[in-house]
């Protein structure tokens, strides 16, 4: 993994023996280049305006190591350019750059990290497939970049200001906030099943089905809608886990590859959270020596990820989100069990009117709105989705039958 630091040659010559560029450039390459070089111009000025803004010295330092790294970049795209025989113009920040830096100017760093994160991403992956770049420090640079800002992000997320250097345990334990995202994420998985599954049963029932096939139908979509929540929320998570593991991986090689440059990028991140440069050299230096803590301690700093979970358990997600809605699509079909005809469907509907209000008051949890207001929205929007399906039916039965 590389780290922004003055000491380390971030980009080989442009004539290394691994240049992957083996025939002239083409115009389109030029322009390519062209684009590169401006990016870095523009990264490298943002940075600096960042580290101009910076009241805390080390977070200062932070920045200014960024923007030098950057400023290195463009040289590579430079040299590109002038081999190929295209005009190198003055490196001046474009018009997108310069209303960042306002906008900083005015709100503070945080109001533009998410831009800056996102624009180290596509970098990372845009140097990783270019020929001149693939084989350079690029990528990893780009990708140290990422993780850098996502700890300056994440600590002023959190405080708004730098962490203590002395509290260390701050930056040792991350305490997850789950329990209102979890009770969250149930609330809405019963209203999914709930809705789709009462307007399901109120479209079949206005062609005027009878009481057992309102049933099987009821049923069926309850099983359809429930495992299709299931999987979905499964290749969700073990996608994510899956991505997480190699991520740990390629962690591993570059500790083992480059255990100086691992000690000195985890000392740069804990600057930007607030530790004075001595401290988070010592700090990192120790970490990195320890085989036993080393990767653990780089995947949750670095990378924002804890290996003992790596994201949570793909199965009981499934389940979870498989139960939860299944919640909610068994109320309108509950009266069908020991009902038929006109009273079933009333029962169903008043059934699932007084749970569609019981769920927008459990939404107020989260928005603070009173619980009339949010239980009679869902109420109206629950009702009137049913409403919409069953004149659909009914249209469609008459249209049958006549």
């Amino acid at each position: 993994m590389s780290s922004p630091t003055p000491s380390r040659t971030p980009v080989p010559a442009p004539d290394a023996p691994h240049d992957a560029a083996t025939t002239p450039p083409s115009p389109a390459d030029v322009r390519r280049f062209a684009r590169n070089r401006q990016g870095e111009i523009d990264s490298a000025a943002t940075y600096e305006a960042l580290a101009s803004l910076e009241h805390d010295p080390e977070l200062s330092e932070v920045y200014r190591r960024l923007g030098g790294t950057e400023r290195r970049h463009a040289a590579f795209w430079e040299q590109r350019m002038r081999a190929a025989g295209a005009p190198v113009p003055r490196p001046t920040p474009s018009w997108r750059a310069r209303t960042l830096i306002a906008i900083a100017k005015r709100f503070g760093a945080r109001s533009i990290l998410s831009t800056l994160i996102a624009g180290e991403s596509r970098d990372t992956g845009g140097y990783a497939n270019q020929p001149e770049s693939r084989h350079t420090s690029l990528p990893a640079d780009e990708r140290s970049h990422r993780r850098l800002l996502l700890a300056l992000e994440g600590v002023r997320g959190r405080s708004g200001e730098g962490v203590e250097g002395s509290t260390l345990a701050r930056l040792e334990g991350r305490h997850r906030a789950v329990g209102g995202n979890a009770l969250r994420a149930a609330v809405l998985g019963a209203n999914d099943g709930l809705v789709s599954n009462l307007s399901l049963v109120m479209g079949v029932a206005g062609a005027e089905a009878s009481g057992r096939t309102l049933l099987v139908t009821g049923l069926a979509g309850l099983l359809a809608g429930a495992c299709s929540m299931a999987m979905g929320e499964w290749l969700s998570v073990q996608s994510s886990r899956e991505l997480n593991e190699r991520q740990i991986e390629i962690e591993r090689e570059e500790l083992a590859a480059a255990p100086q440059e691992e000690a000195e990028e985890l000392a740069l991140i804990y600057r930007a959270k607030g530790i004075p440069a001595e401290e988070a050299t010592a700090l990192a230096t120790r970490i990195v020596g320890d085989s036993g803590t080393a990767l653990d301690t780089l995947a949750r700093e670095e990378l924002g990820i804890d290996p003992a979970e790596l994201g949570g358990s793909a199965w009981e997600a499934a389940i979870t989100s498989f139960v939860l809605f299944a919640i909610g699509a068994i109320i309108p079909v509950l009266p069908y069990f020991f009902m038929v005809g006109t009273g079933a469907i009333v029962v169903s509907v008043a059934a699932s009117a007084a749970a569609l209000f019981l769920i927008g008051a459990a939404i107020t949890l989260f928005t603070g709105r009173g619980v009339l207001h949010s239980g009679a929205r869902q109420l109206l929007f629950g009702l009137g989705a049913a409403a919409l399906t069953y004149g659909i039916g009914r249209l469609v039965g008459v249209s049958i039958a006549g």
